[in-house]
């Protein structure tokens, strides 16, 4: 479970977040919706450790973010926290099984092929990045985040550099691993399309939740709009 209570982050002078509160569940599929400058990149870093708060508490699977010194907060992320950008920081001169291995070995994980396998890429094993189509690209970057085998997946804007087609087979992957692994999907993006997929949404704008809704009924990746 994550627990925030009244955070506050500032930038030169600006107040980025102003009394953020949250709760989120094991095992949720949440997405924190908001235009940019709103906060929500920001509340994201701040949820995963990546990231101290101004003021205010954060509580993440039992562990205080906020009292722990930053090696701490790197051995928290190392241990139970799995990471998806826009961009995809993979290791250009490495393969696609050497990137994944990446994330597999900070978790002592042998079955990282299987990953692989799961996210359609195991035809393309030894593959560079350069080789690979961005849809490919960020499927190894699931992979390599999941080799982790993480108790939480935070994800931001993980489709922003896809076309439509790339972006819904990206949004299934995920979605099909969330509820086979059962892991805690924290998903930042300004698409509100992709808030029917989630259990939780949350709405900012201008450093604040303005509202938290939960969907009756949840999307696919093929059956929201886009």
């Amino acid at each position: 479970m994550i627990k925030a209570e009244n955070v506050v982050k500032t930038y030169n002078s600006q107040e980025v977040l102003k009394g953020i509160s949250l709760e989120i569940y094991d095992g949720e599929f949440v997405v924190i919706l908001g235009a940019s400058g709103s906060g929500k990149s920001t509340l994201l870093s701040i949820l995963s450790g990546l990231e101290k708060a101004d003021g205010g508490h954060i509580e993440c699977n039992g562990v205080c973010l906020d009292a722990l010194k930053d090696d701490q907060l790197t051995a928290f992320r190392k241990e139970q926290i799995g990471f998806i950008f826009q961009q995809y920081y993979l290791l250009s001169h490495l393969n696609v099984e050497d990137n994944v291995k990446l994330g597999a070995n900070l978790a002592n994980n042998k079955d990282y092929r299987q990953i692989i396998e799961a996210v359609g890429l195991k035809d393309k094993l030894k593959s560079k990045p350069s080789a690979l189509s961005g849809g490919e690209q960020q499927r190894v970057c699931i992979a390599r985040a999941l080799a982790k085998n993480p108790k939480i997946l935070f994800l931001d804007e993980p489709t922003g550099a896809l076309d439509e087609v790339t972006g819904r087979e990206v949004l299934d992957y995920i979605s099909k691993l969330q509820k086979e692994r059962g892991f805690t999907v924290v998903m930042v993006t300004h698409n509100v399309n992709i808030a029917d997929m989630a259990e939780k949404v949350v709405k900012m704008n201008s450093g604040k939740i303005v509202e938290i809704y939960q969907n009756s009924a949840r999307k696919s990746a093929y059956e929201i709009g886009w």
